[in-house]
């Protein structure tokens, strides 16, 4: 593997050029391992991975819990190393169903002083809302944000899933350091605007969702069943004539990806390292035979011919069905 690193925009931090996404280690696709979610971290800091990102909402702070034992239990060498990406604002019942967002500045301070305790850190290396409240001002939640910043309890201000108006009012309350989206071969609405007013604002991208939650990492089946409790057996893209014609477009991209001698997540997270060095992928491996081979996208380098090949097998917009059921994608910045 070759160790590569990127900036989060112009004022945030030096980061890994693949950052490990957290979240699928708690129980939101299935059950999960806790011993191999942690030697999967340890794993990813010893690579050389330093960007961890997270949610407080994440099986209800379960997340922060599980990075925050894995933090204590590695070298003091890779835990020193180590940026912790926050996100906060998502509400939730005890049945863990969702039931909005608050942005309001006494909220955001109540939600850091949550989130540092169950991670057992002194600051939070970037802190960004989940999704805008639609009810409070941008300006105010970011605001709040920039006093825990003042402080010292937050390093850097991101963002989340927010539209290019957004952005820039953001932007010009104080320095954000990036945007965390969803972007990948099948789900490519931040080319249009919000990408080029990230690049004209000088914020960077972390890019979640780089293998659409499995759906194209060349690993998952047609007769797979999920149990209710994966977020994947309610998206829209995993349903019925929706997961036939994707798991086609997958197929297209395997015979790239077999004729290049890499997997066909290697080729995936390839390409969206290719779309430019103020794009930082998040790779949701949870197990260290599944990190290994992200990492190994690293080494793929993919010239003009072969990019070319790749999105005429896998166009942009010829994904079948929405990132997120009908009353989610609402508050999303893109589609």
């Amino acid at each position: 593997m070759t160790t590569q690193t990127r900036t989060l925009g112009t004022t945030g931090p030096q980061v890994s050029a693949l950052g490990l996404g957290c979240m699928g280690m708690s129980p939101l696709y299935g059950e999960a391992d806790r011993g191999e979610a942690i030697a999967t971290i340890h794993a990813a800091l010893e690579a050389g991975v330093n960007l961890l990102d997270t949610g407080d909402f994440y099986a209800m702070g379960h997340n922060e819990m599980l990075i925050g034992e894995a933090l204590r239990g590695a070298p003091a060498a890779r835990r020193e190393q180590a940026l912790v990406s926050v996100k906060f604002g998502a509400l939730r019942d005890p049945e863990g169903n969702w039931t909005g967002h608050d942005g309001r500045p006494a909220a955001v301070k109540n939600f850091a002083a949550y989130s540092l305790q169950r991670l057992g850190v002194d600051h939070i290396d970037v802190y960004r809302i989940a999704r805008r409240d639609p009810d409070v001002p941008i300006e105010e939640t970011v605001g709040a944000i920039a006093e825990l910043v003042e402080k010292g309890y937050v390093r850097h201000i991101g963002l989340s899933e927010v539209d290019a108006a957004t952005i820039r009012r953001a932007a010009a309350t104080a320095p954000i350091a990036d945007l965390q989206i969803e972007y990948s071969l099948i789900s490519r609405g931040i080319e249009e605007s919000i990408l080029p007013t990230t690049r004209e604002l000088g914020i960077g991208i972390t890019a979640y969702g780089v293998l659409s939650r499995g759906l194209i990492s060349g690993h998952f089946t047609r007769d797979r069943q999920l149990a209710a409790t994966d977020f994947r057996a309610h998206s829209p893209r995993f349903q019925g004539e929706n997961l036939q014609h994707n798991l086609d477009l997958v197929e297209a991209l395997r015979k790239i990806a077999e004729q290049k001698g890499v997997s066909v997540a290697q080729i995936a997270i390839a390409w969206v390292l290719s779309r430019g060095a103020d794009i930082v992928p998040l790779i949701g491996a949870r197990t260290r035979e599944r990190l290994e081979e992200s990492l190994g996208a690293l080494d793929v380098t993919l010239d003009d011919a072969e990019l070319r090949a790749i999105e005429e097998a896998v166009p942009a917009d010829a994904a079948a069905g929405d990132r997120y059921p009908a009353a989610q994608m609402a508050h999303l910045g893109t589609k």
